[in-house]
C-alpha cells in the first residue's frame, strides 16, 4: 500500500517505519540468511533480524492500541520507546542485538529532543548519528566490514544531507548501501565467500523502509548480483588457508583471545551461541562484560535503565550463565549449539542431515528447560506475562532440524498460537503434530513415552495419551481481588488450581499444596511430580513428599528445581 509522503518523524511515521521494514525483512529474510557467512555460517541473520523487527513492531502497534478507544496518537517520545523496548527484548542472534541497540541510540536521541510531537530533518541526523555510536559501544571489538560499518555510513551520509526528513533518510540509505557494497574488500571471509555482510544487508532493508515511510516510494533493493562480488560460487577453501587468515570477530566483535577465532571461516570457534535478558545495574553489567569477553567471543551487550540484552559465543555456556546470575535476574536464556564447528567455516559445506524426529516444546522457567533438553527436546523459554509469538516458535522448529516434529505448547493460552506456528512449519515440508498439553508437567509425562523409532503416528498417540493421563495443578499468589470458582479471593491469597480452575483459597503455600494434593489423589494415581520454582518456601517439596509417603504407599514422588517459572508449585498426578 502506497504511504502519505511527509517530512518530519511522528508516532504515525514510526509505526509505518517498523510496518514497512518487516515486510522488507520478510522479503529478503531467506536471501540474507543465504549470504550468512560471518561471524558464524549459521545462515539465520535474515530471521534473527526479521524477528527483531516483529518485535518492535508488535509493541509499537500495542501503544496506539491503547489509544484507539480514545482520541489522538501517541507522543513521538512513547512509540520510539515501545519500538527500542520492543526490539531490546526480542532482539535475536548478533545482528538482531545491534540493530536492538540502533533502534535504543535513536530512541534516546528522541527523547533528548524534549516533549515534541515530531522531529525534523536535523533531527533525524542526530538520532542516526546517536544510534551508529552507540551500537559501536555496545560490541566488545568492533570490526569493519560489518553492520557497524553500514550504520556508520549512514550517518555519515546523514550528516551531509540538508533539507527535511525525506532527503536524510534517503542519503542515510544510500550511504548504506554504498558501505554494503564495499564489505567484502573489508573481511576476507566474505571476499572468499563471494557475498557482502548479511547484517548489514539486513540494515539496508531497514533504512530503505524508512525512506519509503517518508516518501511513499519503494526503493530499489539491492539486486542479487550486489549481494554477489562474483558469479562463480564460494570455492573450498583449504584448511591452511582458512586458519592463517587475518583474525576478524563478529558482526562486529571477537573477544579477547585472537587465538581462539583466528578466522571466522576457521574450525576453532565457539560452540555455543548464548543469549539472555538480564536485569541488573551498570556496574554489574561493566564486570559481566569483562568476564564475558575472557570467556569467549562475539560478545555484544546492549540496552540500559536496568534491562540488558546479553549475546555471547562461548565454549562454557554453563559459565557465561553463572555469569549472568552474577551480576543480576537473567531470563529468556537460549543456548544455541552450532554443532561439530561446522557453521564455523565460512566455505561452502553439505547441508547438516536432519533427524528423523524432534520434539519442541514451551517451558515456563529455566530449570525445566534444563530438564527438558536433557531429554533431548529444543525449548522455548516462556517468561510469565510474555508468551512466545507463533514466529518464535516456528524458528525453534526450523532450530529441531528434523523432519518430524512433535510440538509441546504446555499452556492452554498457547493453543492458537502453537497451531498457527504449526500450519506455517508444515508448509516447509516439515510433519508436524501438535499435542495440546496445557501444562509442563503434562509435557514431562509425554515426553516420558516418547521413543523416536516407533512409527510418528504411534509415537504421538502415546505420548497425547500420557499427556492427557496426567492431571495437573499449580500454585500461585492472587495479585487482586477476583471471583473464582471456589469464592472470592484477595490480592495475597495463595491459589491451587487444578485443570486450570480454582479449587482452594488459603494463606500459607504448603498447606495449599498439601490439600491440592489430597484431592488430586482421591481419584487414584501412581506417580506425583513436583515442579518447584524459587519462590516457593525451601521445605514445600519435603513436606509433601513425605505427605505422599505417608498418606499414600504405592504412589511414588519425583522432584524437579523449575526455576523462576511464575508459579510456586507445579504439580503433576499420574
Amino acid at each position: 500500500m502506497t504511504q502519505v509522503p511527509q517530512t518530519f518523524l511522528d508516532a504515525l511515521a514510526v509505526r509505518t517505519w517498523c510496518g514497512l521494514a518487516l515486510r522488507a525483512l520478510g522479503r529478503a529474510r531467506e536471501e540474507i540468511d543465504a549470504i550468512n557467512v560471518y561471524p558464524v555460517a549459521d545462515g539465520d541473520t535474515g530471521t534473527n533480524l526479521y524477528l527483531t523487527v516483529e518485535s518492535a513492531a508488535t509493541a509499537v502497534e500495542a501503544v496506539f492500541a491503547g489509544y484507539e478507544t480514545g482520541s489522538g496518537e501517541p507522543a513521538l517520545a512513547d512509540a520510539v520507546r515501545a519500538m527500542a523496548h520492543g526490539a531490546l527484548i526480542g532482539a535475536r542472534g548478533n545482528s538482531g542485538t545491534i540493530l536492538a541497540q540502533l533502534l535504543r541510540g535513536m530512541a534516546q536521541a528522541l527523547a533528548d529532543a524534549g516533549d515534541t510531537s515530531h522531529i525534523d530533518g536535523p533531527g533525524l541526523r542526530l538520532a542516526l548519528r546517536r544510534a551508529a555510536d552507540s551500537a559501536r559501544q555496545a560490541v566488545a571489538h568492533p570490526v569493519e566490514g560489518t553492520v557497524l560499518t553500514v550504520a556508520s555510513a549512514a550517518a555519515d551520509a546523514a550528516e551531509g544531507a540538508e533539507g527535511d526528513c525525506r532527503t536524510v533518510a534517503r542519503a542515510a540509505y544510500e550511504g548504506a548501501r554504498a558501505a554494503l557494497a564495499a564489505t567484502p574488500g573489508q573481511l576476507a571471509v566474505l571476499e572468499r565467500a563471494g557475498v557482502v555482510d548479511a547484517g548489514g544487508r539486513g540494515l539496508v532493508a531497514v533504512l530503505g523502509a524508512l525512506v519509503e515511510a517518508f516518501t511513499g516510494e519503494a526503493v530499489r533493493e539491492p539486486a542479487p548480483r550486489e549481494l554477489s562480488v562474483r558469479e562463480s560460487p564460494p570455492r573450498e577453501i583449504p584448511p591452511q588457508q582458512a586458519v592463517s587468515a587475518p583474525a576478524p570477530r563478529s558482526d562486529g566483535a571477537c573477544g579477547a583471545a585472537p587465538e581462539r577465532c583466528a578466522d571466522a571461516a576457521g574450525t576453532g570457534g565457539p560452540a555455543f551461541e548464548v543469549t539472555y535478558l538480564l536485569e541488573a545495574d551498570d556496574a554489574a553489567v561493566a564486570r559481566l562484560r569483562t568476564r564475558l569477553d575472557a570467556l569467549g567471543d562475539s560478545l555484544v551487550v546492549v540496552g540500559g535503565d536496568g534491562l540488558w540484552n546479553v549475546h555471547v559465543h562461548v565454549d562454557d555456556a554453563g559459565a557465561a550463565v553463572e555469569a549472568g546470575v552474577e551480576a543480576g535476574r537473567p531470563y529468556r536464556i537460549r543456548i544455541t549449539h552450532f554443532g561439530l564447528g561446522d557453521v564455523h567455516t565460512g566455505r561452502e559445506r553439505p547441508p547438516r542431515e536432519r533427524a528423523q524426529r524432534a520434539v519442541v516444546a514451551v517451558v515456563p522457567g529455566e530449570g525445566l528447560a534444563a530438564l527438558y533438553a536433557e531429554a533431548g527436546a529444543t525449548t522455548v523459554l516462556a517468561r510469565p506475562g510474555e508468551p512466545p509469538a507463533s514466529g518464535e516458535l516456528v524458528q525453534a522448529v526450523r532450530r529441531a532440524h528434523a523432519r518430524e516434529v512433535v510440538l509441546l505448547p504446555n499452556d492452554a493460552d498457547l493453543r492458537h498460537t502453537t497451531a498457527a506456528a504449526a500450519e506455517q512449519a508444515r508448509t516447509e515440508g516439515i510433519r508436524v503434530a501438535l499435542i495440546p498439553t496445557r501444562s509442563a508437567v503434562q509435557g514431562i509425562a509425554a515426553l516420558a513415552v516418547h521413543e523416536p523409532g516407533r512409527r510418528f503416528d504411534e509415537d504421538v498417540v502415546q505420548m497425547t495419551s500420557a499427556a492427557g493421563a496426567t492431571r495437573y495443578a499449580e500454585v500461585v499468589v492472587a495479585e487482586r481481588q477476583s471471583w473464582t470458582t471456589a469464592g472470592i479471593c484477595q490480592a495475597g491469597d495463595v491459589l491451587g488450581l487444578i485443570d486450570g480452575d480454582v479449587a482452594v483459597i488459603g494463606a500459607d503455600v504448603t498447606a495449599t499444596a498439601r490439600t491440592v494434593l489430597d484431592r488430586m489423589l482421591q481419584a487414584g494415581g501412581e506417580l506425583v511430580t513436583l515442579v518447584v520454582g524459587d519462590e516457593a518456601p525451601e521445605t514445600a517439596a519435603a513436606q509433601l513428599e513425605a505427605r505422599v509417603r505417608e498418606s499414600y504407599l504405592a504412589v511414588d514422588t519425583v522432584v524437579y528445581r523449575g526455576g523462576r517459572q511464575g508459579a510456586l508449585l507445579l504439580i503433576g498426578v499420574e
